[in-house]
């Protein structure tokens, strides 16, 4: 399945969009400065002369170093959020995301967000009559998954003319607070779309084999708390079915109730994303698989750059509460500018003879 190809993006590298318009202005307050936090920092600054970054993470390992490396970027200090007066407050801590979206609320900025936690996306998505009534944004899930994932959805379903199936899988994890959410989630309860009501199923079960983009391959894909179907299902009401697994081990399966056994990496390895659309176009069934494969560390802060730049240029028409699918914003573009950041999607196209594993079409399909 093909994806009309942009000159903007080639593969020869001979031209490429910026991830943010240098012309883009405002300032914006980061919480949380691990490895995601760090990485959006560095890609706003180096995009936009015009964009100031504050950062709030006192106990941040990054911090000095990101604030040295720039005059655009400075710590929170003994200043508050009021004295800073935020056009946009980024939300990269581990968890814990409602209380600071609201405060941010109060304090008149949009809200960008990468939780990926359950209990924090119904939050954040319960902000709607607030926001609405502050005429502020909220962006939800502005990672590598959700996020991408939301996008690559999204464009997916743009070539049908009815979507009946979204599936969406990914594997790895971005920091050590990322590793223990994902631990988390495979031991806990997994929310899926079925025929319009919400199904309950424990987590670690349905394994399916699943095909990322390389270096990654086959994957044996779990059930696990994400939060990509409740993003989604609004956006895609007529859906059958929306589901989405996490790739993970027979060790990892096994020890997923019990307290982790070693200390998260500072950074895991290889990581990958991908989604399956299934739908009808001029009378026939028919799907399309999307991916990409990156670091989540790097997926989650290109995505996440990409969603702040979208905000403070006023480009997201959509709900003012929501997952990057229902932003209303140009899918394509922010692709685009997302692959300008290091994070290359790809479409499906089959088999090569003799081998099972699907090929790729490069992302200038994209």
């Amino acid at each position: 399945m093909e994806v009309a190809a942009s000159p903007r993006n080639r593969a020869d590298g001979a031209s490429s969009p910026v991830p943010i318009s240098a012309d883009v202005a405002g300032t914006v307050l980061v919480v949380g400065c691990g490895v995601v936090g760090t990485r959006v920092a560095r890609h706003l600054v180096e995009s936009a002369s015009a964009i100031t970054v504050v950062v709030d993470d006192p106990e941040s390992l990054y911090l000095d170093g990101l604030v040295a490396s720039s005059a655009q970027v400075s710590p929170l200090g003994t200043r508050s959020w009021e004295d800073v007066e935020p056009d946009v407050v980024l939300l990269t801590l581990p968890a814990g995301h409602v209380d600071p979206a609201t405060r941010a609320l109060r304090v008149g900025a949009n809200v960008v967000s990468v939780g990926d936690a359950v209990v924090d996306v119904q939050g954040l998505l319960s902000l709607g009559p607030m926001a609405a009534s502050l005429e502020r944004r909220v962006v939800v899930g502005a990672g590598y998954a959700p996020g991408l994932t939301c996008l690559l959805a999204r464009h997916g379903a743009a070539g049908f003319d009815e979507v009946d199936e979204i599936h969406v899988a990914k594997i790895g994890t971005a920091g050590p607070a990322c590793a223990r959410q994902h631990h988390a989630a495979l031991s806990s309860e997994s929310l899926d779309w079925r025929n319009g009501r919400w199904e309950r199923f424990v987590g670690g079960s349905g394994r399916e084999l699943c095909w990322f983009p390389g270096p990654i391959g086959g994957v044996d894909c779990y059930r696990a708390a994400l939060v990509d179907p409740i993003l989604l299902q609004p956006v895609f009401p007529e859906a059958h079915r929306i589901t989405s697994r996490v790739g993970a081990t027979r060790r990892d399966r096994a020890t997923a109730r019990l307290p982790m056994l070693r200390r998260p990496h500072a950074e895991a390895g290889d990581g990958a994303v991908r989604v399956e659309v299934r739908g009808r176009r001029d009378g026939r069934v028919d799907s399309v698989v999307l991916g990409a494969a990156a670091r989540a560390s790097i997926g989650s802060a290109a995505v996440a750059a990409v969603a702040v730049g979208e905000v403070l240029a006023d480009r997201c028409v959509g709900p003012v509460v929501g997952g990057l699918a229902a932003q209303g914003a140009d899918t394509v573009a922010m692709l685009h500018a997302i692959a300008a950041l290091g994070v290359v999607c790809s479409t499906f196209e089959g088999a090569t003879v003799g081998s099972v594993e699907p090929r790729r079409r490069a992302a200038e399909a994209v």
